[in-house]
């Protein structure tokens, strides 16, 4: 599927039939490492079977589903990877996944039906603080796919106080690898202890402004980021300055099959079991007042695509994913 067939199934799903376009599902329930800034692997999930897997993606199809996302806790712990991605191919979805990529050399040979990949990179020397791991255990891995991948590999970095100092150093590794690379601030979930926001959130409010705007610098001289440079500014200025429309463009559902609005509003709200229309018809109005009421968050994801839903013209120039 074509980047401009996909957003004009796009536009036509969000904007005249008024649905999501992407499905977010988390695909699997235990992750590799632990994160002392992730909540994802410490609760103890069920998580759906193949086989409702399968029928959650046809009945997603049917309502209008262009995109698979499959990502947390860790995706490629999931032994049916490969069936799940080729079940969404064979439907005509467009398919990414999110990984923290210490098992991608092992199984990109798998990957043959992934279209987008996206590796989270929070350092390089920093890495082992924010990862638990060292960095050489996973770039093998992300230099095998950005080789094999006919689209550019994605590093998704997430800035925190150990990482000011490294990431013109990420942009340049983007760069070299023939990869992009993305950037959004920590989000500090209250789930978490104080204390880990204490030692790696971002509280060097000088280094991290002169830190950001090296970045925009980066991005007006061409080198590969991803985020536009509105999505940028607000970053550097800690300001959530967009309204957000993420039900609108995506629907969540969780590892045992639960619908929720964002990472920030996690509440079970529906069983995707009871099937797409019913949900939509049940929890859509809700998703969308919750989005529109919340106070704000820098997630790029739904930052940069609700203000794409909103025709931004400057960051429909300027973002460069999908």
């Amino acid at each position: 599927m074509s980047n401009f067939n996909t957003a004009l199934r796009a536009l036509w799903q969000m904007r005249v039939r008024k649905r999501p376009f992407v499905l977010s599902h988390g695909i699997n329930s235990t992750c590799n490492m632990q994160c002392s800034f992730c909540d994802y692997w410490r609760e103890e999930t069920k998580q759906m079977s193949v086989e409702e897997i399968f029928s959650m993606l046809d009945d997603a199809k049917s309502f209008g589903i262009g995109v698979y996302n499959a990502w947390t806790v860790e995706p490629l712990m999931r032994s049916e990877l490969p069936e799940i991605l080729e079940h969404a191919h064979s439907l005509g979805m467009a398919t990414s996944l999110v990984t923290n990529g210490l098992q991608l050399k092992k199984r990109l040979p798998e990957l043959n039906d992934l279209d987008f990949l996206s590796v989270s990179v929070d350092g390089i020397e920093t890495y082992r603080d924010a990862r638990g791991v060292d960095f050489s255990r996973i770039l093998p891995g992300i230099e095998d796919a950005a080789s094999a991948f006919e689209k550019p590999v994605l590093l998704n970095c997430v800035i925190s106080n150990k990482n000011l100092h490294e990431l013109r150093d990420l942009v340049l590794l983007a760069k070299d690898l023939g990869a992009m690379i993305s950037f959004e601030p920590m989000h500090e979930f209250g789930s978490i202890e104080g204390d880990v926001w204490n030692e790696i959130g971002v509280r060097d409010k000088y280094h991290h402004r002169k830190a950001v705007d090296g970045l925009i610098r980066m991005k007006e001289e061409g080198y590969p980021i991803i985020n536009s440079i509105t999505y940028l500014r607000m970053v550097r200025d800690m300001r959530s300055a967009w309204k957000c429309h993420a039900p609108n463009i995506l629907i969540g559902v969780s590892q045992e099959g639960m619908v929720h609005t964002c990472r920030v509003h996690r509440d079970p709200l529906a069983d995707i079991r009871d099937g797409f229309e019913n949900v939509w018809n049940q929890c859509g109005k809700s998703m969308q007042e919750t989005a529109s009421s919340c106070e704000g968050c820098l997630f790029f994801g739904y930052a940069e695509n609700s203000m794409m839903y909103r025709f931004n013209p400057e960051v429909i120039h300027h973002y460069k994913w999908m």
